[in-house]
């Protein structure tokens, strides 16, 4: 390819680019597959290439890369584009991100668990953000560091070699290293660039079964590099202007955010913002693990999840068990009949037996079924003293509270329920922390979790998971409203749930009760179960699903402007409709996953508009035939 037409191209993309690519934090359902995500995209892509087209209308109509931005998007998909043709590599071997340690981390990660041995090479200082005592002992990897010269110092290794390069210019056409120049006995070129990110390049055939590993672990412990940073490095790229980023503000927009999520959640410890809500959780995994493994030697620690849980969390959780000996993943059942309260006392009383180190996640209100545990009771079962076999006095439980549908509820404050409970709160920052506007994530911490903190925040930096200085603008300029927001978007779910139950009185709906939003708990997102017909079980199941779609389908093809076939919660406008079971669900066992509409309401949208519609689903469509997979038909 020939790098002048490329780069020209490039050009005139950043100019008629749609807005969305840089503003966007989820992106449309009904143009995406999965598993597809990036390739379909640069096909197309690359069609619009080779007829020079950048037209604005011919880049709206590309296929969405990636359901989430954390994992991609256009930007990040074109800048990977980009240096692969410069290095006469395939797309999908040059892989970006917004950290530059997990790179180095996704290839030990995978060599430890095919027990392959690894080499890092590099010139010059190791980078800052590399800690090799830790990332060996409580990571469990296994590695050699070696420093060199030039390339051509590096020889063969019998297993992985990852060259660490720290270059200002590393997105520079001239200053690229050409496949055809690079030692192969590079196995992983890793550009660090100080205010960007890195980006991974994947080198020879022989390692491209690493690249869905790669993928998977900036799908769960990261992000890609934002698409802020990655139009700064393709303007780089055409333009050759300067990397210099503003930072006149990072100070106050610093202060803000934490001042702001203090007030929020009624704490007083330092909050800690991560790059993404898995970012964040990622760091308390580790962190919580490097505390039970220095203060709790060769106890067995159990990390308890409710199985249908989010499936990123679900996920992350599996994955960071699958690395370290003595860690272990416990079901937590917490909906569809089953007492978060009861479930967790059951479990911690196994484990005291055990004497091992009990780690609890869970969402309150849980997803998607939005139920609220009788918080009193959870106080209780969370502070019992419990006893091992012996008759020893227990490790007491950490309470690991995903608070992303009521970042508003004071759970950790002082005098609040889980004020004695050493407990951490956390929150996606695309949600209502900033609208939809940006990634970004946080915890707190009550004054029992205080020491825990200080490891977590060690681990979100060895990860270089930290929020961007661009992200935190962003949650400076929208953390002050959010309580408004939240409250007018309750107000409107209220309503049309209100509106549902009226109309469609056989619907199970699943949404908090007056009295718990009495209390404080107003999320705007319900779950619905439709009327269902059948003669087995199966039929009917089939027909609820189906019906479901139905509804879905109908919402997004008369309000267009609003609803929209998404996995978004608490964005500034517009109504947002998924089925969990085939978004956040994604990695859940397919015994637990739920097969119901998800709906979350903004607080600026036509409400009447969407009562409408509903109104004439409910006259209409629920009498429609329904055809089963079997061929009957229901109506």
């Amino acid at each position: 390819m020939e790098p002048n037409k490329m780069l020209n191209y490039i050009k005139e993309v950043l100019q008629s680019m749609p807005t969305g690519w840089l503003s966007m934090t989820t992106h449309r359902l009904d143009i995406y597959e999965e598993q597809l995500a990036k390739i379909q995209f640069l096909e197309q892509f690359d069609l619009l290439f080779n007829e020079h087209n950048a037209q604005p209308s011919a880049l709206n109509q590309l296929p969405t890369a990636y359901d989430y931005v954390r994992l991609g998007h256009p930007l990040s998909c074109i800048l990977e584009w980009a240096i692969a043709n410069f290095n006469k590599l395939e797309p999908k071997n040059v892989i970006s991100f917004s950290s530059k340690t997990i790179p180095i981390l996704s290839v030990l990660r995978k060599n430890l668990l095919d027990k392959k041995n690894t080499q890092l090479v590099y010139t010059g200082d190791l980078p800052d953000f590399f800690d090799p005592e830790v990332l060996q002992q409580i990571y469990g990897y296994k590695f050699e560091l070696k420093k060199i010269e030039k390339l051509e110092d590096i020889s063969s290794f019998d297993g992985s070699t990852i060259f660490i390069a720290q270059q200002e210019a590393f997105l520079s056409a001239e200053k690229e290293v050409n496949k055809t120049d690079l030692n192969p006995n590079i196995d992983f070129f890793v550009h660090v660039h100080a205010q960007l990110g890195s980006i991974i390049l994947v080198n020879g055939e022989q390692n491209e079964a690493y690249i869905p590993a790669i993928q998977h672990v900036r799908r769960r412990e990261t992000i890609a590099m934002t698409p802020a940073n990655c139009f700064i490095a393709l303007k780089h790229l055409v333009q050759k202007t300067s990397f210099d980023h503003d930072t006149s503000n990072t100070e106050t927009d610093n202060t803000t955010v934490l001042d702001t999520i203090k007030q929020i959640t009624g704490t007083t410890t330092k909050p800690i913002v991560g790059s993404s809500g898995l970012s964040i959780q990622y760091a308390i995994m580790m962190g919580l693990i490097h505390n039970a493994l220095e203060q709790h030697k060769g106890k067995a620690i159990k990390i308890i999840v409710p199985p249908n849980c989010y499936g990123g969390t679900n996920d992350q959780a599996r994955r960071v068990a699958a690395c370290i000996d003595n860690v272990e993943v416990l079901d937590l059942p917490v909906d569809s009949g089953n007492d978060m309260v009861k479930s967790i006392d059951i479990v911690l009383e196994k484990i005291a037996t055990e004497d091992a180190v009990p780690y609890i996640i869970a969402e309150i209100p849980t997803n998607p079924r939005v139920e609220v545990p009788n918080l009193i009771q959870l106080k209780e079962v969370l502070g019992k003293e419990r006893k091992t076999a012996t008759g020893k006095v227990a490790i007491d439980p950490v309470f690991i509270l995903d608070q992303t549908f009521c970042p508003n509820v004071h759970f950790l404050g002082d005098d609040e329920i889980l004020s004695t409970i050493r407990s951490i709160s956390y929150a996606s920052g695309s949600k209502f922390p900033s609208g939809g506007l940006c990634t970004a994530g946080y915890c707190v911490g009550n004054k029992q979790s205080e020491s825990l903190m200080k490891q977590i925040e060690m681990h979100l930096k060895l990860c270089d998971n930290g929020a961007t200085n661009h992200q935190m603008a962003i949650l400076a300029k929208q953390l002050p409203s959010m309580k408004q927001r939240i409250n007018k978007a309750y107000q409107n779910t209220r309503e049309f749930v209100n509106f549902i139950k009226d109309t469609l009185p056989e619907a199970k709906i699943n949404f908090v009760s007056e009295e718990l939003a009495a209390k404080g708990f107003t999320p705007s997102v319900f779950s619905l179960d439709l009327p269902t017909k059948g003669d087995t079980d199966e039929e009917k199941e089939t027909y609820k699903r189906a019906l479901n779609l139905k509804l879905i389908d109908l919402m997004i093809t008369e309000i267009p402007n609003e609803s929209k076939h998404c996995v978004s919660y608490g964005q500034l406008k517009g109504c947002y409709w998924t089925v969990p079971a085939t978004s956040t669900q994604g990695t859940t066992k397919e015994s637990d996953k739920d097969y119901i509409a998800r709906v979350a309401l903004s607080p600026n949208m036509d409400i009447e508009r969407h009562k409408k519609v509903f109104l004439n689903f409910a006259d209409k469509i629920v009498n429609a035939k329904v055809e089963l997979s079997n061929g009957r038909k229901i109506s």
